[in-house]
């Protein structure tokens, strides 16, 4: 066991501890928690070893715990490496050395580059490139041949059009021309055919001498999936019940699946592991950002943030059984009550979602808009959902009464006809009083549900907007989004080269509050029954206070 990395919490006061352990996917963080951090950053501040590597980006953490004697002090965290090391007195360890020089990922990553190595060399013989520059020079071989054959087919034709308009064809003459024209055609075939036969031959002796290359890539496969679920079984993790399971087994009864690449490098699973090792009572815990943002990501300095879904979901759900954890409190059921109602006809309803509810039912989470809506409605019938609110945004939400006004309504949204404007507070000032915001989004795959801005392999992504009202180091601002990406308001007023001000409030892009400040305040559509332009408005007022 490696020796405990504890740290005095200092300033901390008369600061009463929480009544139960931080939900690491959506907090506000304790005032322990800040004061904990606030000494990382300073005593990280003064490693000019470590100034460069942070500038650019890191996840940093901390777990305020007390010691059996009773005494409060923290832990703290790194995601991943730095300075080369996964290992810094300073921090935690980590839960299994990956960069131990005899350990089983270095011994299994030599194997691996000494394949990598024969796999380039192999590439590289003048053999192999002179087999594949005979067979570039026979495509292109065949290319001229084919395009000179369909030329003289082409001024044939030309040929035979210019006769036909010249004077009348006797029958001769006509079967005369249809020969030359099979002739040509049949021609091209037998080119077609002779190259293929030349392009095979090639294509035979280049696949013989692959065919080690070929061997040693689906080894290099292999090996590599060995190595993995090897290095993961060496990730040994216990929970508050004194539980251990490791990464394979953890990841296999959450999905069936094998963990994700970096799995159990964050700073939560590292700070707990650590915290139990050592019984030590965990009481809170935070992450935050230090640096830059990466490219395309929305991360800001000093920030906040939840512990990532895609790889640390599973092992925290382990980890955090034993503890008295906080409800997640995005999954609080409230009372069957009916919705307020903003606009109701024969055919559709438009509802005010409250912040915190789901649009629809979830895996957790049974109570949403749409099952409070069909309480309300029993005759509707058919697809109800016509869009989606997300959960932590409250305001106008459209469900269809049957199935043909569903439809008329669903083609409108593909058709992005229907008009959507939002009321947003964001946090901090911004100086234009309106324009357009047009930055393409994917989804980040490493962290769902977050979205990054990728200008390559992103969809495009518009958003109108209008300031309203400027305070105090804030702004309210009205949005349109004229594309309907997943988080795109969220993202546009929080990145650099949108907005650059995060919405109040978003856990995901900006800093956690009592709740997101975003409300769907209006729905433009044409009535799918009557024709008739329908605007629907909702009072903001009381959702967004400022």
């Amino acid at each position: 066991m490696d020796a405990l990395r504890w740290h005095s919490l200092e300033g901390a006061g008369n600061v009463e501890p929480p009544r139960q352990f931080t939900y690491p996917f959506h907090y506000v963080p304790h005032q322990l928690a800040v004061t904990a951090a606030k000494q990382v950053q300073h005593d990280v501040a003064r490693q000019a070893q470590w100034a460069d590597e942070l500038r650019a980006g890191k996840m940093l953490g901390v777990l305020v715990a007390r010691n059996q004697a009773g005494h409060l002090g923290f832990l703290a965290a790194y995601s991943g490496l730095l300075n080369g090391s996964n290992d810094l007195p300073y921090f935690v360890p980590p839960i299994h050395d990956l960069l131990a020089p005899d350990g089983e990922f270095k011994q299994g990553e030599a194997q691996i580059d000494a394949i990598n190595r024969e796999i380039d060399t192999l590439e590289a013989s003048p053999a192999l490139q002179a087999l594949h520059d005979e067979w570039q020079q026979a495509l292109g071989q065949r290319d001229e041949a084919v395009a000179a054959q369909r030329q003289i087919i082409a001024q044939a034709k030309n040929a035979r059009d210019a006769r036909r308009v010249a004077a009348p064809v006797n029958s001769q003459e006509a079967a005369a021309m249809e020969r030359q024209s099979q002739h040509l055609k049949a021609e091209l075939r037998r080119i077609k055919q002779r190259h293929k036969t030349i392009i095979d031959e090639i294509e035979n002796r280049l696949s013989a001498a692959r065919q080690r290359i070929t061997a040693l890539k689906r080894q290099r496969r292999a090996m590599s999936e060995a190595l993995q679920e090897r290095i993961f079984r060496l990730f040994v993790v216990e929970n508050a019940r004194g539980e251990q399971r490791d990464l394979v087994q953890i990841f296999a009864e959450h999905n069936g699946t094998l963990p994700p690449a970096g799995a159990g490098e964050c700073c939560a699973p590292k700070l707990l592991h650590h915290a139990y090792q050592h019984h030590l009572q965990p009481l809170c815990m935070a992450e935050f950002w230090w640096g830059e943002s990466p490219a395309g990501e929305v991360r800001h300095h000093g920030h906040f943030y939840p512990a990532c879904r895609s790889k640390c979901l599973p092992i925290l759900t382990f980890m955090l059984q034993g503890l008295d954890v906080e409800p997640n409190p995005l999954a609080t059921h409230s009372p069957t009550t009916p919705l307020p109602e903003a606009y109701d006809d024969a055919w559709l309803t438009v509802v005010v979602k409250p912040a915190g509810m789901l649009s629809v039912p979830g895996k957790l989470m049974e109570d949403s808009a749409l099952t409070r809506f069909g309480q309300a409605h029993p005759e509707a019938t058919g697809p109800m959902v016509v869009h989606r609110l997300d959960q932590e945004t409250s305001g106008l939400l459209l469900f269809a009464k049957d199935k043909d006004s569903h439809q008329a309504l669903q083609r409108q949204w593909a058709e992005r006809s229907i008009g959507k404007r939002y009321v947003a507070l964001l946090e901090g000032t911004v100086k234009t009083d309106e324009g357009i915001i047009d930055l393409p989004l994917r989804p980040n795959v490493d962290d769902r549900p977050r979205q990054m801005v990728d200008p390559v392999h992103g969809k495009r992504a518009v958003t109108r907007f209008h300031v309203l009202k400027r305070m105090a180091g804030r702004t309210l601002v009205m949005m349109e989004p004229l594309t309907g990406r997943t988080h795109q308001l969220r993202v546009h007023a929080s990145h650099p080269q949108g907005l650059n001000a995060p919405i109040v409030g978003d856990m995901l892009y900006g800093t956690a509050d009592t709740r997101l400040m975003l409300h769907a305040q209006q729905l433009t559509f044409t009535h799918p029954v009557t024709g008739k332009p329908i605007t629907v408005t909702s009072d903001w007022n009381s959702e967004i206070p400022y």
